[in-house]
């Protein structure tokens, strides 16, 4: 059966990690430390007293990417469907901590464990030179997760800012393009967008998008938009020091309000439900909601993200800042799954707990 690692077996991991590999061995401290105090994961496969295998899967700290670092099956048992049985478990784990990526590292002469990789699903995306203690390069490999929102399969595309304050134009320009497919997403469009729908300031730097800038921004562009989020508080305004940016920031806020009562485009001071956000995407809306960035990033500032789809357990959203300081690339941000009860934290913003959410749906309703 497979169930999780104790630290009792701390002995039979090493044993067997002796018996698997001859470079590059986990030390009985190692397995203590993972157990203890590591943000890991280790899955153990045992028939009656005896294990058999594990799987030790590695988290990093504000990233939805996972690394395998090791999985290992006694000898007299290979080829007996356990490795398979154990990264099964250790994909769904990690696909309920959040993660939509997994990564590993194999040997470039391990042809069975490289035919496994292949055969789950692994694609190869890079080699590291010199990577084992004998001086042999690894494959570096990757598998999406969330395999049912593959780029192919959901009706949202990605499309990821170009720059670190364009986070909202680039989810408008995600749904702008799933409701007209026609549509070219370029970086002229990007900043023309952030032109239009810019606070002007926030924090040191250059202004992040108001809501009803960005619902703006979508109306003159034929469609229908929705706003959910109280209009008596400038956005983003307690981030600024500066009584005369604040100034500006409330004349821009109060010059959207103002066209968006003359253009009579539908605004709430509420914020919806997840329950009828999932109600209207399914009915073809597309929801860009503005959340707390630090489940993410680790970074508190607001953000825009867009929902692309739902089901029982998750929230998945297309995440349009790429870290690749982090290691992160367009395959660690499409389709990224948030638990329910964690995305309705993550959509409050701030010690006032700000919120806004845009549907926006073809033409007028």
């Amino acid at each position: 059966m497979i169930r999780t690692a104790l630290i009792a077996d701390i002995p039979a991991l090493v044993s067997l990690e002796q018996r698997c590999f001859e470079i590059d061995r986990l030390s009985e401290r190692s397995f203590r430390h993972l157990l203890k105090r590591g943000k890991a994961s280790l899955f153990v496969y045992n028939e009656g007293e005896s294990l058999l295998g594990y799987s030790l899967v590695l988290f990093h700290q504000n990233t939805s990417m996972a690394r395998l670092y090791s999985l290992a099956i006694s000898p007299e048992s290979r080829g007996k469907g356990i490795a398979v049985k154990l990264m099964a478990a250790s994909e769904m784990d990690a696909l309920e901590r959040g993660v939509v990526s997994m990564r590993l590292e194999v040997h470039v002469n391990n042809s069975t464990a490289i035919a496994l990789y292949h055969k789950l699903g692994y694609r190869d995306f890079d080699i590291f030179p010199d990577y084992y203690e004998d001086h042999a390069a690894a494959i570096r490999m990757e598998k999406a997760l969330a395999s049912h929102l593959s780029p192919d399969i959901s009706r949202v595309p990605l499309y990821t800012q170009t720059l670190d304050f364009t986070c909202g134009p680039a989810s408008l320009m995600m749904a702008l393009k799933a409701v007209n497919p026609e549509l070219q997403l370029t970086r002229h469009l990007e900043l023309r967008l952030w032109r239009e729908a810019t606070s002007i300031f926030m924090t040191s730097g250059h202004g992040g998008c108001s809501p009803f800038g960005l619902a703006l921004s979508a109306f003159r562009r034929g469609l229908h938009v929705e706003v959910f989020t109280p209009c008596d508080a400038v956005m983003f305004i307690d981030s600024v020091r500066s009584e005369e940016k604040r100034e500006v920031m409330r004349i821009v806020e109060e010059d959207f309000l103002q066209e968006i009562h003359q253009l009579g485009l539908p605004l709430h001071e509420r914020q919806v439900s997840l329950d009828e956000v999932e109600q209207r995407f399914m009915a073809g809306d597309i929801p860009i909601v503005l959340i707390s960035a630090y489940r993410l990033t680790g970074d508190k500032s607001p953000h825009w993200v867009v929902i692309c789809g739902f089901d029982e357990r998750f929230v998945y959203i297309h995440e349009p800042f790429v870290d690749t300081a982090e290691g992160k690339t367009e395959t660690t941000c499409f389709g990224i799954p948030v638990a329910r009860h964690e995305f309705e934290r993550m959509r409050f913003y701030g010690s006032r707990r700000q919120y806004a959410t845009l549907l926006i749906s073809r033409g007028e309703k």
